[in-house]
């Protein structure tokens, strides 16, 4: 049922696409896209801590209106009811793969995607963002047996090999800093890169804290191997960092009423404010998530 959802959204998408030439306009001056009060926010619902997918809706999960009977919860999904509340605004959750998240913003199939997004200055030639609404950490995970679960530095992780989630910094520009790994193919999604490390095809990871965070809960033969603050960690130039540790909510370009009336929500917030609220997707993500 997921793979034909997909398909269905994906031509969705590609007719979108068409009709727009691939380039849509600004929205007009004013306009929200939100002015029929439903707030239409999309993810891959495969992503936890940040989102996932699952049968029922405990913890405050809300349906995913292009997958019946499921639905979704984690960080994004508390975040976005939060705007939501804020703004008199109904939520609409929709599921849509990673590759699809900003080419469905371009068109106007979603309003919003709250997604764990790094704020990089190629999406932000594509879309806007609002936020931040998290700051990440740049870190590993190996498995508590292998020889690299001692590692000090990512130098430490020499000759081994590695992967991450396609189109993310993790493996565009994490992974080719580290000196001597065997980088592999990437993986389609999280779920898929964390597999590729349970199952032993590779000898570690690279993700975002609160990815790894949510990983060691699922798989608790894994460990977080976190550099921050050491000469060993991950380098990157101000901007750069600026980049890769904000996380933002994107929007369509343009559409300065939206970010706006997201911003001023996220404007109330801190960065503990955010912190806690991941440590409660977290504490609350089902294993399998």
């Amino acid at each position: 049922m997921k793979r034909t959802l997909s398909v269905i959204l994906a031509l969705v998408l590609m007719l979108a696409l068409t009709a727009c030439g691939g380039n849509s306009d600004a929205p007009a001056a004013g306009a929200t896209g939100v002015e029929d009060g439903v707030l239409t926010v999309a993810m891959e619902c495969v992503y936890a801590p940040y989102n996932w997918t699952q049968t029922d809706d405990s913890n405050g999960a809300v349906p995913i209106s292009n997958n019946p009977g499921a639905y979704a919860n984690g960080y994004d999904i508390m975040m976005a009811k939060k705007i939501c509340e804020a703004n008199g605004w109904e939520l609409e959750i929709v599921q849509s793969d990673w590759d699809s998240l900003v080419p469905g913003i371009q068109t106007g199939l979603f309003d919003a995607v709250i997604a764990g997004q790094s704020m990089t200055a190629q999406r932000s030639e594509q879309v806007d963002f609002a936020g931040p609404y998290f700051y990440a950490t740049m870190v590993c995970l190996t498995k508590a047996d292998s020889p690299f679960a001692s590692a000090k530095s990512i130098s430490d992780l020499a000759g081994g090999k590695c992967t991450a989630q396609i189109s993310t910094i993790w493996y565009d520009q994490c992974l080719p800093q580290i000196e001597g790994a065997i980088k592999q193919s990437a993986a389609e999604t999280a779920p898929a890169m964390l597999m590729n490390l349970e199952t032993g095809m590779v000898d570690f990871v690279c993700t975002d804290m609160p990815t790894a965070q949510g990983a060691v809960k699922a798989y608790p033969d894994m460990v977080i191997l976190d550099f921050s603050g050491t000469e060993g960690d991950f380098q990157f130039s101000e901007q750069e960092r600026a980049e890769n540790v904000n996380i933002g909510i994107s929007v369509r370009k343009g559409n300065t009423e939206l970010k706006n009336a997201i911003d001023s929500v996220l404007s109330t917030m801190t960065a503990d404010d955010f912190n806690n609220l991941m440590a409660e997707a977290v504490s609350v993500q089902p294993k399998q998530a």
